[in-house]
């Protein structure tokens, strides 16, 4: 190890040298696990949330808590002020000392026992900022666009980053070892459980989008940031939901998710399972003895029992659970969410996720004590290649168009029930046809503006621009709009689709409300926009940015370069979808399955081809009467 490679080891291990015992630190293996210190240690300890370099929630009281010997006396000092407590039966302690302003002065927390003592050093008090979701919000900052100049100017000490350990199961859990987890996905141990100064050496495996709002708010407030990150990649909605809640909640597509986990559960056979495994390996051994390649001297003849499903990351419940619950009671500012990839996998995941997304806003407010706590989502990302004027209609048949716009009602709803502290951001216009988008630090910078201005009181935008009428005349639409809205690329407005009452879309004509139309100048209304098409004689239905990578370019003229979000005023699910273009019913009702969606993207594609010849016929036309004779 050189002398950088243990200084950096030093600085993430201080809070262990003095925060309790240290487990012997062996080296890494390939394929286990390095618990360095347990989730629950022997004699007088802390919770693993509480070590050196973290940040205390500001202006609200601060809980500490940990274990120690039944009955032991446990006194708590920090910033001058005092509490003791007496452990229980089961070893546990806790206390609460009294809020605090915002604090750029290095504190130490110091915990005397019977007889031992734990100093915690180099405490901030601000505010914490817990992220949550799957890959897009876990994707690590050196991996983002603009990535190596982030972490090149990362130098904020008063940031503070901290990982939570990935645990699994459906038992709930209050605590959590600090740990080097091996992933057989990546093929690395991820470090996890401990809190990190923010700096160069330490913040490229941070969330990016996580990094990217900590950042901004930091350098517009001085107040210290702690950002704990509790996302997890390939992970769905049901699996971040207490378990209780989600079996509360009767709906078809709720009730038919928790059958068929429970199934699962239930019919898994370690035995089978194992034996099953042998029959794959000896298979894969045959192969590759016939290829005349060597057996590698590491991979040996599985032997274990798995213990199956009920311990899958995704059944519904477990990673609120195993994971979120072991950070309740801790006082936090507020969550960031960014999530939705794995439910778009599911047939209609939209209506589960419609359901479901309100109740685990919810039921995190109450894990954190704290029922109006600032929410911010982050809509659906972009994935495939782009939608197009000659590929149009076909990517409209995506869940993830649909799930995007349940994040994006769901915000709606809450706000209009007057929940002063949703929040909301968008990234369908951070264009890439990878399902882990690289452009991650405007997504970071875009809710943080929700933030700063919402939980901050900094004069900035960060509504979208919002949509307050439609109203259909002489065969044209018209969308009012609360702010002047116009290309960023200064060309036509484009995005739009229509249909009449038949549900059949076409790309529409999108322009500003003329309002000289006829008599000189176009003197135009930049807040309204009018849609038509030769193709949709009476329009009644809009959809703006409706693919999963849409056509797109409307946006607020402030300067603040926020979108016109995507939405519609239609009600056709893709089962609809597939009855208006084919003509034909869904096997299942009001599901949509492979099959059906491959001949509906097929009719789309169709439809597609027929507009463009009409174009290209009316085209031909203009050409024909503009020759000369």
């Amino acid at each position: 190890m050189n002398r950088l490679d243990f200084n950096r080891w030093l600085c993430a291990n201080i809070a262990i040298l003095t925060a309790g015992p240290l487990w012997a630190q062996g080296k890494l293996e390939q394929g286990k696990d390095r618990i360095d210190t347990p989730a629950v240690g022997a004699g007088l300890c802390v919770h693993n949330l509480f070590q050196s370099n973290m940040v205390v929630q500001r202006n609200r009281p601060i809980p500490i808590w940990g274990w120690a010997t039944p009955g032991e006396t446990v006194t708590v000092t920090f910033a001058g002020r005092s509490r003791f407590t007496k452990a229980a039966p089961d070893r546990s302690w806790k206390v609460e000392l009294p809020a605090l302003p915002a604090s750029a002065e290095p504190r130490t927390i110091v915990v005397q026992g019977k007889g031992s003592k734990l100093e915690l050093t180099n405490i901030l008090v601000g505010d914490l900022w817990v992220l949550g979701g799957q890959s897009n919000m876990e994707f690590e900052l050196h991996k983002v666009e603009e990535g190596p100049l982030e972490i090149l100017s990362a130098n904020f000490d008063q940031i503070r980053l901290f990982t939570v350990p990935q645990q699994n199961g459906p038992e709930l859990k209050r605590a959590f070892p600090r740990q080097y987890q091996w992933s057989e996905f990546f093929s690395q141990h991820f470090r996890q459980g401990y809190w990190d100064v923010c700096s160069p050496e330490t913040v490229g495996e941070m969330s990016g989008i996580g990094y990217v709002f900590a950042r901004r708010i930091h350098m517009a407030t001085r107040i210290p940031i702690g950002v704990v990150d509790v996302s997890r990649g390939g992970t769905s909605l049901v699996s971040w939901t207490p378990i209780e809640v989600l079996r509360k909640i009767d709906t078809p597509e709720v009730r038919e998710t928790l059958a068929e986990w429970d199934k699962k559960v239930a019919e898994f056979d370690p035995q089978r399972d194992l034996e099953a495994r042998r029959k794959q390996y000896d298979t894969w051994v045959a192969r590759q003895r016939a290829q005349g390649k060597a057996i590698p001297a590491d991979r040996k003849p599985p032997s274990d029992l798995q213990p199956g499903p009920a311990m899958d990351m995704n059944r519904p419940g477990n990673l609120f659970a195993s994971t979120l619950s072991t950070l309740a009671g801790l006082p936090v500012k507020g969550v960031i969410w960014h999530q939705g990839y794995n439910d778009a996998l599911v047939p209609n995941g939209h209506k589960l996720y419609a359901r479901v997304f309100p109740e685990l806003i919810k039921a995190w407010r109450t894990t954190f004590d704290d029922p109006t706590m600032p929410f911010g989502i982050i809509t659906q990302e972009t994935q495939d290649p782009p939608q197009t004027l000659e590929n149009f209609l076909p990517p409209m048949v995506d869940e993830g168009n649909y799930i995007r716009e349940v994040h994006y009602q769901t915000f709606l709803n809450l706000r209009k029930a007057s929940d002063k502290n949703v929040g909301y951001a968008s990234s369908f216009d951070q264009h890439r046809a990878w399902y882990h988008p690289q452009i991650k630090v405007p997504v970071g910078e875009r809710i943080a503006k929700w933030a700063l201005a919402t939980q901050y009181g900094k004069s900035i935008r960060w509504l979208p621009p919002q949509l307050q009428e439609v109203k259909a005349s002489d065969g044209k639409l018209f969308l009012k709009l609360d702010t002047w809205a116009a290309p960023f690329n200064d060309g036509p407005i484009q995005g739009f689709a229509i249909a009449g009452k038949d549900g059949r879309f076409q790309p529409a004509k999108a322009e500003w409300l003329d309002k000289n139309a006829g008599k000189g100048e176009p003197n135009w209304e930049r807040s309204v926009v009018v849609l038509s098409s030769p193709l949709v004689p009476e329009p009644v239905y809009f959809r703006y940015a409706w693919a999963r990578n849409p056509l797109e370019n409307l946006k607020s003229t402030d300067n603040s370069g926020l979108p016109f979000d995507t939405q519609r005023n239609d009600s056709f699910s893709l089962a609809d979808m597939f009855q208006i273009y084919t003509g034909k019913s869904t096997a299942k009702p009001g599901v949509l399955g492979e099959g059906e969606r491959r001949e509906l993207v097929n009719a789309l594609k169709a439809e597609d081809l027929k507009r463009r010849r009409e174009e290209a016929k009316g085209l031909g036309m203009e050409i024909w009467n503009l020759a000369p004779r």
